[in-house]
């Protein structure tokens, strides 16, 4: 593992690393441990499988600069977009596991992906070593003033008496927010009509023209318009409340327990990283997002830091893919 990169080395190369590992074999070191105890010696790639400029991407970029300033080597960040994340997140799994290759995940692209796309090329904890999770952004049902349901309550005693006729603004269809519209449909047992967005900002430009009353949608592009009265927040889909909208309940709170949805992000390493290596990145990681700089870029972006241990994000991406899994395959949701 001290090695990589095989095919491109020369012979002699090749000759030196089998060498080498026999040495540290006959001195008793573990292969893993000495990769551990050079690494990095080089620049590590990022890989963001979103394009640059987003959230994903911004968060991505903090936090490379303090793992580049923890390890002592430059982080280089690979903006890999398409397929909803799908084709950046297939290169990372794909790679040497050496730890010089990380990605940036969302609970889109490590839950909800390896389930609605037919062939992604990835099944997650298969291929990719949790390293930490990051932070979380919820998922908000949100209403303009004027609409006439002005809770959750009120929006699933609407549906009951009128099916169908309930518009709800959603982001893309496979998004976190668009799948929260689907599990309230089938958690509530009501009949709603998901109206469909390209993304966040024409769902809240709508939100607030009143062309559409109710919507789901991230925090970040609503977050000013709801602390100023302009849209008003019914429902946090969370276990817990956000510290960027204190009053205002819960899924559970409000009544539907189970209708939760949002955005964890991480860092992942293709598996078979060593050990002690995920966990020189965690500890980075983990001091990273504790930072002035770091939490202020997360509560921008209308989250709130979620620091993990590999273990308990590994947890996290379990729960997350029996969750939205389940319920893909009931809906019978399919991507090319």
């Amino acid at each position: 593992m001290g090695c990589v990169d095989l095919e491109a080395q020369s012979q002699r190369q090749i000759a030196r690393c089998f060498f080498a590992a026999l040495l540290m074999a006959a001195l008793g070191v573990p292969l893993s441990q000495a990769a551990a105890d050079d690494y990095p010696n080089k620049p590590i790639t990022l890989i963001v499988p979103f394009p640059a400029g987003g959230g994903v991407d911004a968060i991505g970029r903090i936090v490379g600069d303090k793992l580049s300033a923890a390890l002592g080597q430059p982080v280089i960040i690979d903006n890999r977009g398409g397929a909803a994340g799908v084709i950046g997140t297939r290169v990372a799994a794909r790679a040497a596991p050496d730890g010089y290759t990380l990605v940036m995940a969302t609970s889109g692209t490590i839950a909800i992906n390896p389930n609605l796309y037919v062939s992604p090329g990835y099944h997650t904890l298969q291929d990719l070593a949790p390293i930490g999770l990051i932070s979380t952004t919820p998922i908000v049902l949100m209403a303009h003033p004027s609409a006439p349901e002005q809770s959750l309550a009120a929006l699933i005693a609407s549906a009951k008496q009128n099916p169908g006729k309930v518009d709800i603004g959603t982001p893309p269809p496979g998004t976190s927010a668009n799948l929260g519209a689907e599990l309230l449909k089938s958690l509530a047992d009501i009949k709603i009509t998901i109206v469909t967005y390209r993304g966040t900002g024409p769902l809240t430009t709508d939100l607030l023209g009143g062309h559409v009353k109710l919507g789901l949608n991230v925090l970040a592009p609503a977050m000013s318009n709801i602390k100023s009265g302009s849209l008003k927040a019914l429902a946090v889909l969370a276990p817990k409340r956000s510290s960027h909208l204190p009053d205002v309940p819960t899924s559970a709170e409000a009544g539907l327990p189970g209708f939760e949805s949002g955005l964890n992000y991480g860092l992942l390493a293709p598996i078979g990283t060593p050990r002690p290596i995920i966990e020189r990145l965690n500890a980075a990681l983990r001091a990273g997002i504790n930072t002035p700089e770091v939490l202020t870029r997360i509560a921008a972006d209308g989250g709130d830091p979620m620091p993990s241990t590999p273990e308990e994000y590994a947890a996290d991406i379990k729960k997350e893919d029996a969750k939205w899994g389940a319920l893909i395959r009931k809906l019978g949701l399919k991507v090319e």
